[in-house]
């Protein structure tokens, strides 16, 4: 997230301290604490974004105590048709002064992600916040380019000795097969797994980069199983939801080679995707 103060840019990390009393991150610079502000913006932009005309009193008294006194209860909105959004998340801040501050947000509504910007001030006696005038909605910047990437060069010979390991070490992973995970895992390392919370259907792709080594980077490529409420149904009407699912992912695993056996040293995602 980025701050503004007066003007000037930064990360959100150098404008903020950490409140040894409570563990609350409040603002160094110009006193406004965009934490806490940041947090009443997202709760109301939550209320604010989503509307219909059936519920539109419950939505006046969900709102009220983000407004000032006096403040229109809908807030705008005229009372006819519907939006739906959700996935509020903290974009930026722009900082005025220690009492005035903008919080823009960043959310979804059906496919489109959007920004609200919420003017918010602070009263330092009370230490209360309100929402001091109309929201505005912007678009979202849209995605980044991905440049492209030319694939390593790639250790064929080490992608065959490492396949069938590496794929009875995810079946484990999947399982939480303590005794398995040991067999597989470096010396020191200890490795906890999904308990079941998916299985193991498949090691799809494995890259293996050159130069070689007994220490290895690799990339997996592996195929989940989604656990469902039913059994697998050939009927096209049955609920997809109560279908068993599969979920590809990609996995960087560090592995070390020991004689003539891999170990895994460490498991993380995936830097870039693979395939």
């Amino acid at each position: 997230m980025v701050i503004v103060v007066n003007g000037v840019r930064a990360p959100f990390e150098r404008f903020t301290q950490q409140n040894a009393a409570t563990g609350a991150v409040v603002v160094s610079t110009d006193g406004f604490p965009v934490t806490q502000g940041t947090s009443f913006a997202s709760q109301f932009a939550a209320v604010y974004l989503n509307f219909e005309a059936v519920r539109s009193q419950e939505r006046a008294a969900r709102l009220a105590p983000f407004l000032p006194d006096g403040a229109e209860p809908q807030f705008g909105w005229d009372g006819f048709g519907h939006m739906t959004a959700g996935a509020v998340q903290p974009y930026g801040v722009e900082v005025t002064d220690r009492e005035n501050a903008v919080v823009t947000l960043t959310y979804q509504s059906g496919s489109r992600r959007q920004l609200l910007s919420v003017p918010v001030f602070y009263d330092t006696d009370t230490k209360k916040f309100v929402v001091s005038g109309r929201p505005g909605i912007l678009p979202a910047p849209s995605q980044a380019n991905l440049p492209a990437q030319s694939g390593p060069d790639r250790d064929e010979a080490a992608e065959l000795e490492l396949r069938t390991p590496l794929a009875d070490f995810f079946k484990a992973y999947a399982a939480s097969d303590t005794a398995s995970l040991q067999r597989y895992a470096d010396a020191g390392i200890t490795l906890e797994g999904f308990g079941g919370a998916f299985t193991f259907v498949e090691l799809k792709d494995l890259v293996v980069p050159l130069p070689g080594g007994a220490t290895r980077e690799v990339t997996a490529t592996v195929v989940w199983g989604v656990p469902a409420g039913a059994a697998p149904s050939a009927d096209p009407t049955a609920d997809p939801g109560d279908m068993g699912g599969k979920l590809e992912q990609a996995y960087l695993l560090t592995v070390v080679k020991q004689g003539d056996k891999w170990f895994v040293k460490g498991i993380r995602g995936a830097e870039r995707s693979v395939g």
